[in-house]
């Protein structure tokens, strides 16, 4: 059986209550995709986005590594959990440029949100100046190996490809430079993770949207989508929801 495609959303910093209504909306237009469906609102809207229905999963878009502790403004896996998310991103390159996270703290973060039964969503990639000086592999390959936990398997991890350059800026990499990178990808997870790497979920994130989904999703290990700003309308989501499930 193959691996089943993923459209998962990340809101960032958008969404208030009101916002709730595209999930609802999203809920009523694919009772039963042939896809999975993630959403990872702030961190206010996770309980309130549990609850609505059964087809979108909610998670985290970040976790501390610890469980708890004097950590003010920060969030546990744990709590994540506990407010009714199922996966959390980690790593994603917004958190490793304001933040300053390393690949140890992304791989540290990974372990604790399995430690607290959710699926990590380990994000990687390359800047615009990384890629012009012909490094975007040894970047990503560098990432893959500092922020995969050895004991990453397909069911508690999904990676996430997010060329920076391409996010929310409207650029998008060639089909064969997407294909390119994820061929990459799973080659590099084969060395380090051989029992695993057919197993993991490789995503494509970086200005994905209705029109373009499809062509994305039909390239060589590209199991679906991390969306930024077409994930909050249900329009949009819908499309790339849709384009998912017939991939």
């Amino acid at each position: 059986m193959g691996r089943r495609k993923l459209a998962a959303g990340n809101w960032k910093m958008n969404g208030a209550k009101a916002a709730l209504a595209e999930i609802e909306a999203l809920e009523a237009a694919f009772p039963a995709p042939d896809c999975d469906v993630l959403i990872c609102p702030p961190a206010t809207l996770v309980s309130a986005m549990a609850a609505i229905g059964s087809t979108v999963k909610v998670g985290g878009q970040d976790c501390h590594a610890n469980a708890s502790g004097a950590h003010t403004g920060d969030i546990s896996a744990e709590i994540l959990a506990d407010a009714g998310a199922t996966a959390v991103l980690v790593g994603h390159s917004e958190r490793r440029a304001d933040h300053g996270e390393s690949d140890a703290d992304v791989n540290a973060k990974a372990e604790a949100a399995w430690r607290a039964g959710l699926i990590a969503v380990i994000c990687v990639g390359e800047t615009e100046s990384e890629r012009t000086e012909g490094k975007a592999l040894e970047i990503v390959g560098g990432q893959l190996a500092g922020s995969v936990p050895a004991g990453a398997t397909g069911a508690n991890s999904v990676i996430a490809y997010e060329p920076v350059w391409a996010i929310g800026t409207g650029l998008v990499p060639t089909l064969e430079d997407i294909a390119e990178m994820h061929d990459f990808m799973r080659a590099e997870l084969a060395k380090s993770h051989p029992d695993a790497a057919e197993d993991f979920r490789l995503l494509y994130g970086g200005s994905v949207k209705p029109s373009n989904a499809a062509e994305i999703f039909a390239v060589s290990n590209v199991d679906g989508g991390l969306v930024g700003g077409a994930s909050l309308k249900a329009a949009d989501f819908g499309g790339i929801i849709k384009a998912a499930s017939e991939g």
